[in-house]
């Protein structure tokens, strides 16, 4: 049985949003092994919803299209109405926020719906949502490098 990827958004605190850029990793690779020229690598710029409620990084259909990214499975997923659906998980995703970068596959929700950042990839990049200004920042004990957890 798979495990269910929860995108429930929880109510504890305002919304908050974050500009991310996300860049197709295989395109990446591909521009590091000099297979493909910089200017050929699919990136888009996103306004993300920051949802500490959702595991994953999960993007919809039309940022999936503008990466060129291909399903790799299908997954359960609980949506914000407490719908269990399947959706399409793709990746390699690179996120990059601010001096912050992590590899990571995304779910896709249908149509336009709004992306999001989960904590899985925000761990991983050491960001933290700042409460009282509601945004998306570094973490300031680690601001240089992201400090990986290994507990």
């Amino acid at each position: 049985m798979r495990p269910v990827v929860n995108l429930r958004r929880r109510n504890d605190m305002g919304y908050v949003h974050a500009d991310i850029l996300l860049i197709n990793g295989e395109d990446l690779l591909a521009f590091k092994r000099k297979k493909l020229p910089e200017e050929e690598v699919k990136k888009v710029k996103v306004q993300m919803l920051v949802d500490s409620g959702a595991a994953m990084l999960a993007i919809n259909e039309e940022i999936c299209a503008q990466l060129g990214l291909e399903p790799l499975e299908k997954r359960p997923a609980t949506l914000a109405d407490g719908s269990v659906v399947m959706l399409d998980v793709v990746g390699p995703v690179e996120i990059r926020f601010s001096n912050r970068r992590t590899n990571v596959d995304a779910i896709v929700l249908p149509g336009n719906a709004q992306p999001l950042l989960g904590v899985i990839p925000m761990e991983d990049m050491d960001v933290l949502i700042d409460p009282k200004e509601q945004k998306l920042i570094v973490n300031p004990e680690h601001p240089y490098k992201p400090l990986v957890s290994l507990r």
